[in-house]
């Protein structure tokens, strides 16, 4: 049987970006699949689809040089909210479609990557009483559609127990598969589709069909667990072997589920995804959650982002999109599902740890963090060894201590304690963990402070991570101590830790790499260490001896973060049925919460101050956003013109509207601050030039006579006005716009980040600005 480590390292491999792994053969005549974007479809249910199959055949046929016998292989077809198609096609082939008059762009199909309950109960703390209890008598017909690794439908998550009839709206279906039957949905889980993968039989010819083989069925586990993050029901003494124990739960229990499988382990075809989110619109989801993305140091444009293209079409019809926002961080720059029309969300820590102590010999205990069922005891002791003492021959030094593989001699670690520190980037902590486990160690203690709040789940092995203090420490001991020894006992849950939430270290940061006038990503919410549904897995040192494997699982990431976002956004719309994507977007943004458990600012990983790079707007208040006083209302009008203010020409904006649309005539990128957006960006501030004024409009949701006064906190130096200061609402005037102007003759250089807040003595109004003073 191949090591954990090989495997490991192979699914490492499958898990490259598409276009990273073919770009040696970039220029190879072999067809490649390609995604043809054609712009909107303006006829929706309309649309006749076996003409618009036969026209994008005949399109094909117009370009293709091939001989009979290697005709174009197509792939899929859009039809419902945006036209287009994805086929096989050679470079050359791809060159002249590019070029065609109905065509917007053409892209390598890209193969994205899966950003990877008391959290809930944690964002209800801070949310008024009044605001919980209120009788909002919710509907329970909102329905999210979560495009994923698809679903374990048997998890108790997805019981439709109390559950009302299915919407008469709802027009989806549940596809079956020799392990996926109709009766595995229910008024709970009430849609599950799958798509077809790639045949590799025909050897590259371009002759090979694409069959709908699969199952909606979940192998992975990440789609059931988004998905009962989102909407899952109820469940009573859920716990991951007994870790975390409590009630699971969605944002709104009473959810409807609808999946759609575009993903393996491998990744996610783009094309897929695309085709998920037309069939999602066309299916009557109010609210579309993708834990998806690309990488962040290859992001492409609008055009060439099937997500994006799904995305813009989705909230043209009225469905709001929620995506994570990547798990690229610290760094700056490395946020993605940017375009304004994306709800983009970050990833926090909710209030409770994972804790696996260390005992030395000498009776010292340092607290570590892990998710671990070690089978170690207080009782008895373990040789403890530093791994740079026991490198292999010709190993360096720093490989050793990193408990790089081959760097170590198993002779010297097996039966041992290990001690590896984590200063390489190159390897993972999970690697370093299959490295020593590998060599037959007896457990593994790691120094370092990355991700040390983000507890690796080491099954039965027994792993605990230890910052850099404690680190010392410990290696101060094996210098001293004649026969060092140690043990690491199984996690614990600890909470009500303080103070939370903070910023996840791995969260991806803003400002966005193609604009840096929208303020991205736009909200925080829990994605550290988050207990929700999943398969039964069975894979050996995963299940503790004697049970039964686990229907729940801890993961951690931006993944998790997107659909607590895509929960609450069900909450409102439950209450708020009218309500467009763009006002429950906002009703999210103005009500977040920018304060700790301590009452303090919120904090990063490194306790320094966040700031709205790293959180947007602050962490989600689902209840409170329930009664936002006003929102800002995000037009197609806005969206329109963003893509004329980033310089998108007029015949692929018409397109993308399916109506004629007239850019302004003063167009620059300038102007996206300008966009009604529940936040402020400007990318760029001329210290000696003069003020820059925004404009915002505000829609009154509360009550119809109502008088708001502004208020600004702003960073020392840089000028902020609001005009006017007092805005009144009445029957007759619901939306009122005003003006924001910011001068920075005097401010420090670089990003000034602050707020301004409009009351009218029971709502705040808050929106976040990010000013680049230059």
């Amino acid at each position: 049987m191949a090591s954990p480590l090989l495997l490991l390292q192979s699914l490492l491999f499958l898990s490259l970006p598409w276009f990273f792994i073919s770009s040696a053969t970039s220029s190879n005549p072999i067809p490649q699949p390609y995604v043809v974007y054609m712009g909107s479809s303006s006829n929706g249910d309309r649309e006749d689809v076996e003409a618009t199959e036969l026209s994008h055949l005949q399109l094909l046929s117009s370009i293709s040089s091939r001989q009979k016998n290697r005709k174009v292989s197509l792939l899929h077809h859009y039809n419902h909210a945006f036209r287009g198609f994805s086929a096989m096609l050679t470079e050359s082939e791809a060159s002249k479609l590019s070029g065609h008059e109905k065509v917007l762009s053409v892209f390598p199909d890209p193969l994205l990557q899966l950003h990877t309950t008391r959290s809930w109960d944690f964002l209800e703390v801070g949310s008024s009483d009044q605001a919980r209890s209120q009788n909002h008598h919710p509907s329970n017909d909102v329905i999210i559609g979560v495009i994923d690794t698809g679903i374990w439908p048997e998890s108790p998550s997805f019981s439709d127990e109390g559950v009302n009839e299915v919407p008469a709206r709802w027009k989806g279906t549940c596809m079956e598969a020799s392990d996926f039957k109709k009766a595995n949905c229910n008024r709970k889980l009430i849609g599950a589709r799958y798509y077809g993968i790639r045949s590799s039989s025909s050897n590259g010819t371009g002759t090979e069909s694409t069959k709908a083989s699969g199952s909606p069925r979940d192998s992975v586990g990440h789609g059931t667990h988004t998905a009962s993050t989102a909407g899952g029901a109820l469940v009573a003494n859920a716990s991951y072997y007994g870790l975390a124990k409590g009630t699971a739960k969605g944002g709104l229990p009473s959810t409807r589920i609808a999946t759609y499988k575009t993903c393996t382990e491998e990744g996610c075809s783009g094309s897929l995804i695309l085709k998920a989110i037309d069939d999602a619109i066309r299916d009557g989801v109010d609210i579309i959650s993708i834990s998806i993305g690309s990488s962040s140091t290859f992001q492409a444009d609008y055009l060439r982002d099937p997500i994006a293209i799904g995305a813009f079409h989705a909230e043209q019809m009225g469905v709001l999109v929620v995506c994570s926002g990547g798990n690229d961080g610290p760094d700056a720059y490395t946020v993605v599902n940017t375009a304004p029309w994306i709800f983009t969300a970050a990833a926090s820590s909710i209030d409770r740890e994972f804790q696996s102590a260390v005992v030395l010999g000498s009776g010292r205990i340092f607290k570590g963090s892990a998710i671990n069922f070690s089978n170690l005891t207080d009782s008895k002791k373990y040789p403890l060894v530093y791994a740079k003492n026991a490198a292999a021959n010709f190993a360096p030094a720093d490989e050793a201590r990193n408990c790089i593989q081959g760097s170590i001699d198993w002779t010297k670690v097996a039966g041992k304690i290990v001690v590896c520190v984590d200063t390489d980037p190159m390897g993972s902590r999970k690697i370093k963990k299959l490295v020593v486990e590998d060599a037959k160690a007896k457990g593994m203690i790691l120094i370092g402070e990355n991700q040390v709040g983000d507890p690796l789940d080491s099954g039965v092995f027994p792993f605990t991570q230890v910052d850099n203090v404690a680190g010392y420490k410990i290696l101060k001991y094996i210098s001293s101590a004649k026969y060092p020894t140690a043990t690491i006992l199984k996690a614990t849950a600890v909470s009500g830790q303080r103070p939370a939430p903070t910023v996840a270290l791995f969260s991806s940061r803003g400002p966005g790499e193609l604009t840096e006038n929208i303020l991205k990503p736009d909200i925080m919410a829990p994605g550290v260490a988050i207990l929700a549904a999943d398969i039964p897995k069975k894979d050996p040192g995963s299940v503790p001896f004697g049970e039964e494997p686990s229907k729940f699982s801890i993961k951690s990431g931006t993944s998790m973060s997107c659909p607590h976002v895509s929960g609450a956004a069900a909450i409102i719309k439950s209450v708020h049925r009218t309500w467009s994507s763009s006002m429950i977007k906002s009703a999210l943004m103005t009500t977040a919460t920018f304060v700790n458990n301590e009452g303090k600012p919120l904090m990063n990983s490194s306790r320094s101050l966040a700031n709205p790079h790293e959180i947007g707007v602050g962490e989600i208040s689902p209840y409170r956003a329930l009664h936002p006083g006003l929102v800002f209302e995000t037009t197609r009008k806005d969206y329109l013109n963003f893509l004329c203010y980033l310089g998108y020409s007029q015949k692929n904006i018409n397109s993308m509207a399916g109506s004629e649309f007239h850019c302004p005539k003063n167009s620059s990128e300038e102007l996206i601050s300008d966009i009604n957006y529940p936040s402020i960006s400007i990318g760029s501030l001329n210290r000696h030039g003069l003020a820059r004024a925004v404009t915002r409009t505000v829609t009154n949701v509360g009550p119809a006579n109502s008088t708001y006064v502004a208020s600004v906190d702003s960073p020392m130096g840089l000028i902020v006005e609001v005009s006017p200061s007092k805005i009144d609402f009445s029957p007759n005037a619901r939306r009122v716009s005003y003006n924001v102007s910011f001068q920075g003759k005097e401010a420090p250089g670089g990003y000034n980040f602050g707020s301004l807040t409009w009351s009218d003595g029971a709502h705040s109004v808050r929106t976040v600005f990010a000013v680049n003073v230059e």
